[in-house]
């Protein structure tokens, strides 16, 4: 029995785990790409990394999705991505 629980418990961990798509120094990029993931309801989220957002250097940040979602968001954002590129 006590097999069991740790095999739940290990299961319910698997489910917590994040994966980082997309870093940019831009926090408002990764919000708008936290909207276009969320209108597929993809659950992401979006961590500040370093020091540069508190010191007025910019706002660093990572973008994250649960690590089963990971493969679909990449290819759904890829698609923004290459959009952006192609208009500069």
């Amino acid at each position: 029995m006590a097999l069991q629980t740790n095999k739940s418990f290990n299961s319910s961990i698997d489910h917590l785990r994040w994966a980082t798509v997309k870093t940019t120094s831009l926090r408002w990029e990764a919000e708008l790409m936290e909207q276009v993931l969320a209108a597929h309801e993809v659950p992401a989220r979006i961590i500040d990394l370093g020091i540069e957002s508190y010191m007025g250097q910019g706002s660093l940040a990572a973008l994250q999705v649960h690590a089963e979602d990971e493969q679909f968001a990449i290819q759904l954002l890829s698609v923004i991505n290459e959009a952006t590129e192609a208009s500069e």
